[in-house]
């Protein structure tokens, strides 16, 4: 990689993701791809028809530092301009995207794969739990 990326953040709260901003954010010149990938609330899971939205449980330090680690190593594997990650906290109803991940680079396969490995591994290794509520009752899981 020719330079450092010029932007990395990790963001966990309770506040609605604005995807035009995040874009916005790892916006740059020499970038001639910018990819961004929503994880959003849908109205079923396995087993369960109706979810009417899901509660995120997080230690908001701890989570960033995990996904801050996980973006680290995608900028070390892939030449990126700047990566930003959100993920929501508490409530988030159907529709609504409870994780995002913006990423730029000069190159689409670079920003394609270094998006997939912030959200493939942030699913996998960030400790987020999740409860799903639904007409029939809720359940936790861990998971994003």
């Amino acid at each position: 990689m020719d330079q450092a990326p010029q932007s990395i953040r990790v963001l966990v709260g309770e506040a609605p993701i604005d995807a035009a901003k995040l874009v916005d954010e790892v916006a740059d010149r020499r970038a001639g791809a910018t990819v961004l990938f929503l994880g959003t609330v849908r109205d079923n899971s396995p087993g369960k028809i109706g979810v009417t939205h899901l509660e995120y449980e997080v230690y908001t330090e701890e989570v960033e530092r995990g996904i801050g680690t996980i973006v680290t190593e995608a900028t070390s594997r892939w030449p990126m301009i700047a990566i930003a990650v959100e993920h929501r906290s508490g409530r988030v109803d159907v529709g609504e995207a409870s994780v995002a991940v913006a990423a730029s680079s000069a190159h689409r396969a670079d920003a394609f794969e270094a998006a997939r490995y912030v959200i493939d591994e942030l699913k996998q290794r960030a400790p987020i739990w999740k409860k799903e509520f639904w007409p029939g009752g809720s359940e936790w899981s861990q998971g994003s």
